[in-house]
């Protein structure tokens, strides 16, 4: 895989797990504040967690593509390009609910400070700083630079590796939220 496909399924991943992410912001209000059985979290507390989540690891990605961009002066970019393994298999599992266990940190919790279109404006925001750190990144810079990623233990990934963790994140609560509607259905029939 060349460095420009991997850059664009990163993108496709991105965009598509977004998509169907808003498509919940349009669901009923009271299905959006239903507190499953388990007294997990409501959907409305799963979008604001994917928002917080997003936040706290863009801070992290915008750090790596500064660094990733100075290092090109210092690091032979060809060399590392063509050396390296373009496999995004590893991040996988992450998209996966409940594929293993992790606690998040407080400032990860949903708290209800912001308001449904706060949160869908700040969704937004992220995939657009995505999106530009991906351009600026668009020849394999990426790579120049990478930071620890304890979850699941991960290890070392590139800024690329982070804005795909960033979209598996997201993409892995689709899957609850898919687990409330079902629930709060079935409820609903009662």
């Amino acid at each position: 895989m060349k460095i420009k496909n991997y850059i664009q399924e990163i993108q496709i991943h991105l965009l598509k797990t977004h998509s169907r992410i808003f498509e919940w912001f349009n669901e009923e209000e009271e299905l959006k504040a239903y507190r499953p059985e388990d007294k997990g979290w409501t959907i409305a507390e799963i979008l604001e967690h994917i928002a917080l989540t997003s936040h706290f690891l863009l801070i992290l990605i915008d750090k790596g593509t500064s660094k990733a961009l100075r290092n090109v002066r210092n690091l032979s970019l060809e060399d590392l390009v063509s050396d390296f393994e373009f496999d995004l298999n590893k991040i996988g599992e992450i998209g996966i609910h409940k594929s293993f266990n992790w606690i998040r940190p407080e400032h990860m919790e949903p708290n209800g400070e912001k308001s449904e279109l706060e949160i869908k404006d700040q969704m937004i925001t992220h995939i657009n700083i995505c999106l530009n750190q991906l351009e600026k990144l668009k020849n394999g810079e990426g790579l120049l630079y990478e930071t620890t990623m304890t979850v699941n233990e991960l290890g070392k990934l590139n800024v690329y590796e982070y804005i795909y963790f960033l979209s598996k994140h997201a993409e892995r609560h689709i899957k609850q939220m898919e687990e409330n509607k079902i629930e709060y259905n079935l409820v609903k029939l009662d």
